[in-house]
């Protein structure tokens, strides 16, 4: 090897370095972002939510300066992980949650769906034995005769029940899908990207549980980043918002929608199902629908 190909193989090392370092604006400390560990119903990843956080907070390091972005250690119901969102000084400082009036009266939230609105496509799962029945509907009439399951609270109940949906409702969630079992009720309508994913997870337990084949619920609900309504949450709210419309512009919030969605949707085979449109009572009335690169349209 020459003297000048071994000093350019010994300076690669640091070039590399310094090409991935953080960009830093300036010297002041980092933003510290908490989110929290879910109790959820499975252990299915919610990770998306915070890759498109931690996109946004690095497209705008130049601007707002170096950041940290962490889970909290404890996991949290939904009511004690809203309680500390609401706390000064809290334990997490932002949340990723589906909309509705009263969260937005609580919390300040970015209306930048995280999902493009993928949480209001709705797939159904049903006893195996049920199918012929759910192949019969062909409208909210028909599908008034059937009862849907829920977790308590979930913005999705008030849903069904203004469409005149007869709803069980569970204080634990995670008993919903033996209820559906045993026949508590008769269809569990999980997100279009939630429902494969359980699916695979519960199927060798409940082996009646399956994915009806040519339905499918669609209602406007946005699932977005919530921040704590002070001076704090003001700022992390500015910088949130800055960094999504910055991926929008360059493509880059949807790039990462097809990277990890893309998939799922391919798996639901939605050109196979019968859309039922629902309306969605709690929705607020600031919800940007008029803005269509915001909403994934199948």
């Amino acid at each position: 090897m020459d003297r000048r190909a071994w000093i350019l193989q010994s300076l690669l090392p640091a070039a590399m370095c310094c090409l991935l370092a953080p960009v830093r604006a300036h010297d002041g400390p980092a933003t510290a972002v908490v989110y929290p560990r879910y109790f959820s119903i499975l252990d299915t990843s919610k990770g998306f939510d915070w890759i498109v956080l931690r996109a946004a907070l690095e497209k705008t390091a130049a601007k707002y300066g170096p950041f940290t972005l962490a889970q909290s250690q404890a996991p949290f119901s939904v009511p004690r992980m809203l309680q500390e969102l609401s706390r000064p000084g809290g334990t997490v400082n932002v949340i990723a949650r589906a909309t509705h009036r009263d969260l937005e009266t609580q919390f300040q939230p970015i209306r930048i769906p995280i999902d493009r609105g993928l949480m209001g496509l709705r797939l159904l799962l049903v006893r195996k034995s049920d199918l012929p029945r759910f192949a019969r509907v062909r409208t909210l009439a028909d599908l008034r005769h059937l009862s849907a399951g829920q977790g308590k609270g979930w913005v999705d109940a008030s849903v069904l029940s203004a469409a005149g949906i007869s709803v069980v409702e569970s204080p634990r969630p995670g008993s919903l899908f033996g209820m559906l079992e045993a026949g508590r009720f008769d269809f569990f309508p999980r997100a279009l990207d939630e429902a494969p994913r359980e699916y695979d997870v519960i199927s060798k337990s409940h082996t009646e549980i399956v994915i009806e084949p040519t339905l499918m619920l669609r209602y406007p609900l946005p699932r977005y980043f919530f921040v704590r309504r002070d001076a704090e949450g003001a700022k992390l709210a500015e910088r949130i918002k800055t960094g999504l419309e910055m991926m929008l512009k360059d493509g880059s919030l949807v790039a990462l929608f097809h990277q990890h969605k893309d998939p799922l949707i391919e798996r639901a085979q939605i050109g196979k199902r019968r859309i039922i449109e629902l309306q969605n009572p709690a929705l607020p009335p600031e919800t940007p629908l008029q803005r269509s690169e915001l909403w994934y349209r199948p």
